[in-house]
Order: C-alpha cells, then structure tokens, then sequence
C-alpha cells in the first residue's frame, strides 16, 4: 500500500515528467523550492529556481522527450519533508532510452505546496 511519502513523490514525478515532456523552463522551475540546489547533467551546480530555469532553458531542444522514473524509493523525514530516490530513464528523439540516471530529491512543504529543494543526479556506472 503506497505511503503519504510515496504519494508525494509521485506527485512531483507526475508534475515533472509534464513540464520535462514540453521542456518548459517555466513549469518546471515552479516545482522547485525558491532555495533549491540542483544537480544535473552537467558539473555547474545551479540555484534557486532562475538556476534551474536556466539549466533547462540551456538544454538541446529535441524532437520528442520523455522520462520514465523506476525503482522509485521513499522516506518520510518529518510531516514537511519527504526523501526520494529512483532511477530516470530520458528518451531523446526516440522510443530507446538515450540516458538513464540515479536521481534523488529532497521535496519539502514551501507556501502550503510540495516542492523539490534538492535535486541530484549521477551516473549509474561505478566511478570506483
């Protein structure tokens, strides 16, 4: 039986996997905390949600993009913080996966609304 913990975090997926299918800078960075640190394909940590507007506003611009997220973990930390880990599988420009990532948020209540405050991903493939 899915959790409140898990319940939020699909919610976020949902809203998310949305925003990154039109890669609308804009949706997107509303789903982040106003003090969001955000990790993503490139080295630059970006902040705030004008940095993460500005990471995908700075990403190619595909034909067709989706994401499919799997393997999706949960914790409640406290009644406004919630842990999430999972595996995000993108299709760029095509039906086979072009990229899949180790991600983990850290979505927190903000204004009344559930929002991501840290975002992170890295590769699957052992660095050591």
């Amino acid at each position: 039986m899915p959790s409140e913990a898990d319940d939020i975090a699909s919610a976020a997926i949902a809203r998310w996997s949305a925003g990154f299918s039109k890669l609308d800078a804009d949706v997107l960075s509303a789903l982040y905390s106003k003090s969001a640190f955000f990790f993503g394909s490139n080295p630059t940590l970006y902040r705030g949600r004008d940095g993460v507007r500005s990471y995908f506003s700075g990403l190619p611009r595909w034909r067709a993009q989706r994401v499919q997220f799997s393997d999706v973990r949960t914790e409640r930390v406290n009644p406004d913080l919630v842990n999430m880990a999972g595996i995000a599988t993108f299709f760029l420009d095509s039906d086979a996966p072009s990229l899949a990532v180790k991600i983990t948020w850290v979505i927190v209540r903000e204004d009344g609304d559930w929002k991501i405050a840290c975002h992170h991903v890295s590769s699957q493939t052992p660095l050591i």
